[in-house]
Formats: C-alpha cells, sequence, structure tokens
C-alpha cells in the first residue's frame, strides 16, 4: 500500500506552523509496513485542494489529509474530497450530540456554523473525535482509501492512533511489523561514520540502514520488517553489532537517548558527582544536565566563569597563568577543571574554555575550545577546534563535554 499525506492549512505554507502531523503519520504508518512517498502542503484552495486530490489518485493508494475539517469558510477538505469522490455531505447525528454536549459542558451558546463540523462524507466510517469536535472519516473508492483527520495535533494523534490505524490494519491482509532502533553518535562525523559503514550501507535491504546527521550528532536508524517485533529486533541485533565492532566507541546512546540524559543514567548507576567550571558555554552544559529529571543526584553544582576576574577569584587560575598562556588555553582548562572538582565537593570536575567569536580575542582562533576533566588523581585537557557561528560553538562545545565525561566512565576511569 502507497502512501501519501496531504496537510491542509495556508498557516502550515506561511511558516506559522510546523507540519508535525506528518511526521507522526509517516511514523506511524512505517510501524506497520505502509510506506510514504509523498507529502504535500496545501493553502485553503478548493480548486488546488481538488487538483493534488486528483493527482494523488494517480499515484498513491493511501491518501490521508490533516485539517481543514473545522467550523469556518476556510475549513474545506471535506466538501473538496466529497466532489471529488462524487459523494453528498450528510450530517451524522452522533458527531452533532457530541458537538452540542461540548458547547454545554462549557456553557457556550453553539453558533450555527458549528453543525458544519458534524458533516461527513455520505458512506464513510465515522473516526469519533473524542479530544474536540469534528469527527474524522474514512472513505473507499474505486479501490482507494481516503482519510480525513483534523488538524490540531491534540487531536489528530488520538484519533489515529485509537481508530484510524486498526482501520487500516484491518485492509491489510499480510500485516507485518516495522522496528526500528536508532544509534546515537558523537564525535564523529557523517561522512566519515558513512565511510566506515559504506559497505552495509551499499548492501542493505532488510534491515535498512538510515545515516542521519543532526546538530553535531549523527544517528543510524535501523529498520526490519518481520512478521514479529522478536523476529524484527534478532534481524536488526545482528547488524547492530557488526556497525559496534567498527565504530563503536562513538556509540553514546540509543533511541530517544540524548547525552546529557545518558551522564545522568551513568554517573547516578555509579553514585559518582560532577561539577562544572564553564566559561565559553556560559551555563549551557549545566542548563542541558539539569533539564534531565534526576540530575540533582549528580550535578553539584557549576560555576560560569565568564571572565579573567572570576576565573582567578573564584578558581584560582593563577593571574601568570592567564596573563602568559591566557583564558583560553590548556593551562587554564586543567586549573579550573581541578579547581572547580575541589571546591565543589565532586568525584569529577569538567572545564570548558574556548573562543566562540565572532571575533578572535588572546590571539587565539574561533572556534578553539579546550576541554579538561578530572577526578582528582589524573587530569586530562582535550584540544578542539570547532566550525560554526557563534552559538553553533557553543552547543558543540558543551556536547564535547558531556561526551568527554561519558567517555571516562566507559573506559573506567582516567
Amino acid at each position: 500500500m502507497k502512501a501519501e499525506i496531504i496537510a491542509v492549512g495556508t498557516e502550515l505554507l506561511l511558516g506559522q506552523i510546523a507540519n508535525t502531523n506528518a511526521q507522526f503519520l509517516s511514523q506511524k504508518l512505517a510501524e506497520v509496513g505502509i510506506g510514504v512517498y509523498y507529502h504535500t502542503v496545501v493553502g485553503d484552495n478548493a480548486d488546488r485542494l481538488y487538483r493534488l486530490i486528483e493527482e494523488a489518485f494517480t499515484r498513491s493508494d493511501l491518501i490521508i489529509f490533516s485539517g481543514g475539517l473545522g467550523p469556518t469558510k476556510d475549513d474545506l477538505t471535506k466538501e473538496t474530497v466529497a466532489q471529488a469522490v462524487h459523494r453528498p455531505l450528510v450530517h451524522d447525528e452522533t458527531a452533532l450530540e457530541r458537538i452540542v454536549a461540548y458547547f454545554d459542558r462549557r456553557g457556550v451558546k453553539m453558533t450555527e456554523n458549528n453543525r458544519k463540523q458534524a458533516l461527513v462524507v455520505e458512506g464513510s466510517k465515522v473516526l469519533p473525535n473524542d479530544h474536540g469536535m469534528a469527527p474524522g472519516m474514512a472513505i473507499e473508492y474505486k479501490g482507494k482509501y481516503l482519510m480525513m483527520l483534523p488538524g490540531p495535533p491534540r487531536e489528530l494523534y488520538p484519533m489515529f492512533t485509537t481508530y484510524g490505524l486498526p482501520y487500516l490494519l484491518s485492509l491489510i491482509s499480510d500485516q507485518y511489523v516495522v522496528h526500528s532502533k536508532v544509534l546515537r553518535f558523537f564525535g564523529i562525523g557523517e561522512s566519515a561514520l558513512e565511510e566506515e559503514l559504506i559497505d552495509l550501507i551499499d548492501g542493505q535491504s532488510n534491515p535498512t540502514i538510515a545515516p542521519l546527521a543532526k546538530e553535531g550528532e549523527v544517528t543510524i536508524r535501523l529498520t526490519a520488517k518481520a512478521k514479529s517485533i522478536t523476529e524484527a529486533e534478532e534481524m536488526i541485533r545482528v547488524i547492530e553489532q557488526e556497525i559496534e565492532e567498527r565504530v563503536g566507541e562513538f556509540i553514546y546512546g540509543y533511541d530517544d537517548d540524548l547525552l546529557e540524559s545518558v551522564l545522568v543514567r551513568k554517573l547516578t548507576e555509579q553514585n559518582e558527582t560532577v561539577a562544572f567550571a564553564e566559561s565559553i558555554t556560559g551555563g549551557l552544559v549545566s542548563h542541558m544536565v539539569t533539564s534531565v529529571p534526576g540530575s540533582s543526584a549528580i550535578l553539584k553544582g557549576s560555576i560560569v566563569c565568564y571572565t579573567n576576574d572570576v576565573k582567578h577569584h573564584l578558581l584560582a587560575v593563577p593571574k601568570d597563568v592567564l596573563a602568559e598562556a591566557g583564558a583560553v588555553s590548556e593551562e587554564a582548562a586543567r586549573v579550573l577543571a581541578e579547581e572547580v572538582r575541589l571546591r565543589l565537593g565532586s568525584t569529577y570536575g569538567v572545564s570548558i574554555t574556548g573562543e566562540a567569536g565572532p571575533t578572535a580575542s588572546e590571539d587565539k582562533p574561533v572556534g578553539l575550545v579546550y576541554i579538561g576533566a578530572t577526578d582528582g588523581t589524573q587530569t586530562q585537557v582535550k584540544t578542539f577546534r570547532l566550525s560554526g557561528q557563534r552559538t553553533a560553538i557553543q552547543s558543540r562545545a558543551a556536547k564535547h563535554a558531556i561526551f568527554t565525561m561519558l567517555e571516562r566512565i566507559k573506559k573506567g576511569g582516567f
């Protein structure tokens, strides 16, 4: 079954809202083996929508619409679909009762145009809206299947999950599951990772291997189609082991993991703590870590040492180091890591100092970053040369700081 998703709404074209519905629907359809071949956004224009539906009939078995089911004049999806399948619109009494009850519960008088939301295409399967007013619909027409869903995600997600997806599964004779696992990498670029795995990528069929670069990280999605989740997981496990043997040192997590969530989990498991001395990142690392529930168990605190005065007076960086080597230096990073650990009483101390730009200072190039890490017995300082605009450099520096700690934990110490 080839599927396409048509999102209706001028606000999408204007960029006022993001088309998260298409992302959600594509993920859910992929999980049951229905491939999505087209995503289209069309404004609130009946002629353009009608032409798009006619085109979709020529290339897709399943067409899912999101949006345009509301009470106003610019909500025209059901009217246009009804015209395309040559059927009238009729009131669904159950839907109308739910709409009336909705206004009664709120103590608000229902305007007449809200009755429009109870109109459905004759002969369609009505999909109840448990979180709003406009019902959805599923229609079979000349061997094609059309499904209309409301635009608000809080209505579309539960409607599709509870009613739309079971309907589609009833249409599929040979049911397969499509199961995925995401491997998360840091410290290796997309092109370098692809080069290490190029033979696996070129030879992929089932499972498939899909690399994706995002915000200084790389992910690989392994997807298998099988008769059961267990069978799919076993297929994925074989290729995953091969990938780990080649580039396992760069894997920091799986699926929904984030660098910061993995750090919190690992330190919690070991009953250890960390403190940060942040210069270039201005508190960003601490913000990332404290966004994770339970981080209070592992984060002793942080000191944002943005100026040389703070580096000297709060973290005892010697004045001669600041004057000769500079704040952006291996020497400064070493002292900062050691002192923040001592002063805040943590298992580990981590420092981040560097030049984010846009102009260089201390004769240090933009993107030069030093990250220090210590356990009190040994101290390691790593040098990075990062690219990008100021915020990108800061973000990447913060992620490198967390990954540096994860590397030390993975290797069992310094």
